[in-house]
């Protein structure tokens, strides 16, 4: 997904700043060079590799600053978008994933007092949090823990 962030702006302002999900998706195979066995090559379902990746380059980023959704199915470059060529793709994960971590600990916290009923609970209380989390911070949140299980071993 990071791969996509600078071909994405590019693609945007080649677009003039503002363009569908799929003139979006067009130009950036053609900027990658893609072949048409890329293009085509399915993620699940019917939507493909691509579509996949680009939603998740364009949520990164939005959270960033860079763009806006404007309406449904239009993404378009910010002021900032616009006045930036590329971005550091490593720059662009460290502040997203801040913003979740701040997000999740600002999630309201009843009782912070450690107790043998609130210990006893945890599980139920992790559950919670992350059943209130959107769609997009969930997947991020199992993406995650499954690289840190997989890095613990």
């Amino acid at each position: 997904m990071d791969g996509l962030f600078n071909p994405l702006l590019r693609a945007l302002r080649e677009l003039g700043g503002s363009a569908s999900v799929a003139e979006q998706e067009n130009a950036v195979a053609r900027i990658l060079k893609l072949t048409p066995e890329e293009e085509a090559e399915i993620h699940r379902g019917n939507r493909t590799k691509l579509s996949y990746r680009l939603a998740w380059a364009r949520n990164y980023l939005k959270r960033f600053g860079l763009l806006e959704n404007s309406t449904r199915g239009v993404w378009a470059l910010t002021p900032k978008g616009s006045g930036i060529d590329t971005v550091d793709p490593v720059e662009v994960n460290r502040v997203v994933k801040a913003q979740d971590v701040a997000q999740l600990a600002a999630m309201p916290n009843e009782d912070t007092a450690l107790d043998d009923e609130s210990e006893s609970n945890w599980e139920d209380e992790a559950l919670e949090t992350i059943k209130g989390m959107s769609a997009v911070h969930s997947r991020h949140f199992a993406s995650d823990c499954f690289a840190s299980l997989a890095s613990s071993k």
